[in-house]
């Protein structure tokens, strides 16, 4: 047990830094699970768009969303759904919506602005366009 305090009271920073990092993986993986926005992957939007007729949020830039996008997408900039402008996808409150970006970095955290606006089933798509590009499912251009 010396060997520990011994170890502790020479590299504090490094143990610091180490309890840092163990803190922030709990915290995430506790706000993962307690989150009403559930990251899925493209299989399952496959299932979730085919079966119950889910809805495809693109939230790229509208350049973006003309070169490629999943057929059947409605295009929503992250820019107007942080600003609250919720109006173009209003109707789609009850239904299963899906979440689309570049990376699938971004859409969680919109997810929880949708979630606060009363939309009851929020996804967001792991990987983003670029996964679903990666698996070689349809990609629509206007």
């Amino acid at each position: 047990m010396q060997e520990y305090l011994d170890f502790f009271a020479n590299n504090t920073l490094l143990v610091v830094a180490w309890f840092g990092l163990v803190a922030a993986i709990v915290v995430t993986t506790v706000m993962a699970k307690l989150s009403k926005v559930k990251v899925i992957p493209t299989q399952e939007a496959v299932l979730l768009i085919n079966k119950q007729e889910a809805v495809v949020i693109d939230v790229r830039s509208t350049d973006d969303f003309r070169k490629g996008h999943i057929t059947g997408a409605v295009n929503l900039p992250a820019s107007q759904i942080k600003a609250n402008d919720l109006s173009q996808i209003q109707k789609y409150q009850q239904k299963p919506v899906i979440l689309v970006c570049d990376t699938g970095m971004t859409t969680s955290g919109l997810g929880r602005i949708l979630t606060k606006a009363e939309f009851t089933q929020v996804y967001a798509l792991r990987g983003g366009m670029a996964d679903w590009r990666t698996q070689n499912l349809p990609v629509a251009k206007r």
